[in-house]
């Protein structure tokens, strides 16, 4: 199986136009205050007089957007910390579910670097990743704490002390919530909850007692935030792992927090949905408003975060930033909202066609 569908594959140059694409080249452009100080310089090039309503307006513009910019370069501060020195020639990467998807390509683009990376699955990398210097793989059932900790023995005598936790690994069931059986509410939590807290215990301490700290990337889900029909399961995990991303985060911010914490740097990733196997078969409502998440695109954000030393959160595509305020609405205009979105109706019409074929 591909470690990744190109969800592009067979479009029209239009379908190709999405709102984030408009948001991005936005935000790079008018939105950017470097942008918005050449209108005024530009108008000063060719003696526009500063008085003039034109020079004012551009002024007042650029500075609206400077101010904005400065702020959020400000909240940034304030919510995380500043970054951490990252070191490639200390650092050792963990990385769960790292056999394929979203993981395979961060565990390429750090072995490529000729990173110390460690995949834990429980089946062999796809054809690629392995034969990278300096990435190893390890049978391990992370839903299994005696399992993790053997793994960590041996990661530890291979490679050295990790520093940095990738938390990516995911199973889906798509199943209503009375046809699931025990073992697949199990295997569900096991895999998509119960692994984080698991790896975190093992891996932790080591970071703390780091001179240069660590991070820990938690891959959580948009749906997390908003739950979906036909995963009632998954989405519960999900949310589990937002909650405690948010709790560990005040812990080691707390003033009892142990020695070392201040260098724990901590990324939630909530994507909406990845052009993975994972989702096979799954159809966006909506490509212009919510489109398919390449895995290449989310994985080079969590490597941009992570070598810059930074806490924070990723959310792609850009309503699975917004998604939490739908929560605001009255409940009657918030079933409206998803009965529009078709949040409800996408994974029953792969389950569907899953008894169809």
């Amino acid at each position: 199986m591909a470690s990744h569908i190109t969800s592009g594959r067979g479009k029209r140059w239009h379908q190709h136009l999405t709102i984030d694409l408009f948001a991005h080249v936005l935000s790079n452009s008018i939105f950017h205050p470097f942008v918005a100080w050449m209108v005024p310089l530009c108008l000063r090039s060719v003696q526009a007089p500063y008085e003039s309503t034109q020079f004012i307006a551009s002024c007042v513009y650029a500075s609206a957007i400077t101010l904005l910019w400065m702020l959020s370069v400000i909240n940034n501060r304030l919510a995380y910390g500043l970054p951490r020195e990252v070191n490639w020639d200390d650092e050792v990467v963990v990385i769960t579910g790292g056999a394929g998807g979203l993981g395979k390509i961060l565990a390429e683009i750090y072995g490529m670097r000729g990173a110390s990376v460690a995949i834990l699955d429980v089946v062999e990398p796809e054809q690629g990743s392995e034969g990278l210097a300096g990435v190893q793989s390890y049978r391990c059932d992370v839903g299994d704490a005696a399992a993790v900790e053997k793994a960590k023995a041996q990661i530890e005598k291979d490679l050295g002390t990790p520093t940095i936790l990738i938390n990516n690994a995911g199973v889906v069931n798509g199943k209503p919530l009375w046809d699931l059986s025990a073992t697949d509410v199990q295997r569900n939590f096991n895999v998509n909850l119960l692994s984080h807290f698991h790896t975190i215990r093992s891996f932790l301490p080591g970071m703390l007692a780091s001179e240069t700290g660590g991070t820990i990337v938690t891959v959580a889900s948009v749906l997390g935030k908003v739950a979906a029909s036909h995963l009632s399961d998954y989405c519960a995990a999900k949310a589990g792992l937002i909650a405690m991303h948010t709790a560990l985060r005040s812990e080691l911010a707390s003033s009892s927090a142990t020695e070392g914490a201040d260098n724990i740097r901590m990324l939630l990733v909530t994507p909406g949905q990845l052009a993975t196997p994972l989702f096979k078969g799954l159809e966006t409502p909506s490509d212009f408003f919510g489109p398919v998440v390449e895995p290449v695109e989310l994985a080079r954000e969590i490597a941009k975060m992570i070598d810059a030393g930074e806490s924070g959160q990723i959310s792609l595509p850009l309503y699975a930033k917004l998604i939490e305020w739908m929560h605001v609405l009255p409940a009657g205009l918030e079933r409206l909202a998803r009965r529009i979105s078709g949040v409800d109706r996408a994974m029953e019409s792969v389950r569907q066609k899953s008894k169809g074929s």
